[in-house]
């Protein structure tokens, strides 16, 4: 039995070409208890990961692949070595601590510019958050790797002693075989460290692609990465090995450098590192930010008092015994199911900044949704719509026999966002509040042009295959449906099965397409 616990997806961006659902299928043929997700200095796919295995038989692991410098990370280096080190969560704790130290490298550790800036943390970080946390000394990128490449092996030993002091036996030594002298001369020292400390070693095989038949278009990934053509001699290349191994080819390797029963234990091994971990309890439910509500008041009568206070301004009354029944019985039957559901706290949030926009003047929309059909909402100006008079339904928007986070929509004025991103970041804490990142995914038409061009496809032929491809409500089809029988373009199908160089182009594009290319910020949420 092999368990991965060194793998890349694609939220590792244009580096990592396998999808998790079809990663966690292919480790659940394979025979594997667990996997591990290691990507490049973040943890975009956590709760992805943990969704996917839900439902197999398969542990998640969540991990992440960092980069670690021997230097204040908050000083920008010009020039400044990072190694990379696999950090895996053990447990909840461990889970949280590396969600700390992903934050913390993200938001101060960022060494380099541009394409080659990367997230750093260091190693009194990782003492600091060291609980709950198993560490590897990772590929040949490592401090470990590097410093035995360097013929420095009193420096390999030095650091390796460093991290089992402070993660005694989670402190694992990797070994990796893609084929490289440099893996040969690494994993013999790490074996005789290994010896010599007392630190047990695992087989690890730097999953960047699911198969061996993903190679080629693996390839043509790093090449749209790069912005180099695949004929090209000088650029990024992998080996070709990268992929998800099973136990039977993990033993085939190392053979002609290391024993066999020291291969062995570190296959075992790898089956240790995963009955360590336990379920991460981390999926919990909603939580709303608590609103400073005035001495006199819990949050459940003041929503009662503004709401009221709101009713009797919008229909002109003096007292409540002027209200119509018809809205008198709206009004006490929604502030019931809220009492009820736990929301009011809720409706005091939103008030409250949308109040904030009002008093300052930045344009807020009038309501859409079925938020528009809250007395409540309108009665606290979020919005401006009557749902009494126009014979909108409470339900639609909030039903206590269905348990659910109400969900109010708002629309501001783009050009004075970021003052209200700025009230309630300072009203609630910085640590309270994030914007939300978005995945641009490779559709058909993308993928196929990007293929086309670092295979030096001319453009104009690239174009008009991909404008073949149909779009349906802003989606365009899938490469596999635009090959199959029932292809809505059947001179698409055609060209596919006639032409060996097409049929190349599309087979390697239909492997990355959906992959992940590049992320950025919501243009609207913020939680």
């Amino acid at each position: 039995m092999f368990v991965g616990l060194h793998i890349h997806s694609d939220y590792s961006l244009l580096d990592g070409a396998s999808q998790l659902p079809d990663l966690v299928d292919r480790a659940v043929e394979l025979g594997m208890s667990a996997i591990a997700l290691t990507d490049h200095g973040v943890m975009y796919g956590a709760i992805e990961l943990l969704k996917v295995c839900r439902n197999k038989k398969v542990k998640p692991i969540i991990g992440n692949e960092m980069y670690v410098i021997n230097d204040d990370i908050e000083v920008r280096h010009k020039r400044i070595k990072r190694y990379h080190q696999v950090v895996l969560a053990k447990n909840t704790q461990g889970y949280k601590n590396l969600v700390k130290l992903t934050t913390i490298s993200n938001l101060k550790g960022i060494q380099g510019t541009g394409i080659f800036a990367r997230p750093c943390i260091n190693k009194e970080l990782l003492k600091q958050y060291r609980e709950g946390l198993i560490v590897t000394s990772a590929c040949l990128g490592g401090e470990v790797p590097q410093a035995i490449l360097q013929r420095r092996p009193d420096v390999a030993r030095r650091v390796a002693q460093e991290y089992k002091d402070i993660f005694g036996e989670d402190y694992y030594l990797e070994i990796q075989d893609h084929g490289s002298k440099e893996d040969r001369i690494v994993n013999v020292e790490i074996v005789k460290i290994a010896q010599e400390l007392g630190i047990k070693v695992v087989a690890t095989n730097d999953s960047h692609f699911i198969s061996c038949y993903d190679v080629e278009a693996h390839d043509a990934l790093l090449c749209i990465q790069t912005g180099k053509l695949i004929v090209e001699d000088k650029r990024l290349r992998y080996s070709g090995t990268e992929y998800l191994k099973s136990a039977e080819e993990m033993a085939q390797l190392f053979r002609d450098h290391l024993p066999d029963e020291v291969i062995q234990e570190a296959i075992a091994n790898t089956l240790e590192v995963a009955e360590k971990v336990e379920p991460y309890n981390i999926m919990g439910s909603p939580r709303i930010p608590d609103y400073p509500v005035p001495p006199e008041h819990t949050a459940d009568t003041y929503l009662e008092k503004l709401a009221w206070d709101g009713l009797l301004e919008r229909l002109g009354r003096r007292s409540r015994s002027e209200i119509d029944p018809v809205y008198k019985e709206r009004m006490e039957t929604e502030l019931k199911v809220l009492q009820q559901m736990g929301f009011s706290t809720y409706f005091l949030v939103v008030w409250d900044y949308i109040k904030f926009a009002r008093d300052r003047q930045i344009p807020v929309g009038p309501g859409r949704g079925s938020a528009a059909g809250s007395l409540v909402a309108y009665c606290l100006k979020i919005t401006n719509i009557d749902p009494v008079h126009h014979g909108l339904l409470f339900e639609r928007f909030l039903n206590p026999e269905r348990k659910s986070m109400p969900d109010i929509d708002t629309d501001f004025c783009i050009e004075r966002r970021d003052e209200m991103i700025k009230y309630v970041t300072e009203k609630y804490g910085e640590d309270r509040v994030a914007q939300i990142i978005t995945f641009n995914r490779m559709t058909s038409k993308a993928v196929l042009k990007d293929v086309a061009r670092v295979l030096n496809i001319p453009y104009g032929d690239a174009d008009q295959m991909a404008k073949m491809i149909p779009v349906a409500r802003g989606k365009p089809a899938k490469l596999k449906v635009m090959i199959s029988d029932e292809t809505p373009a059947p001179e698409f199908k055609q060209k596919y099965e006639s032409d060996p160089n097409v049929r190349r182009w599309v087979d390697m594009a239909m492997r990355i397409e959906g992959t992940n290319k590049t992320f950025g910020v919501h243009a609207a949420g913020v939680v």
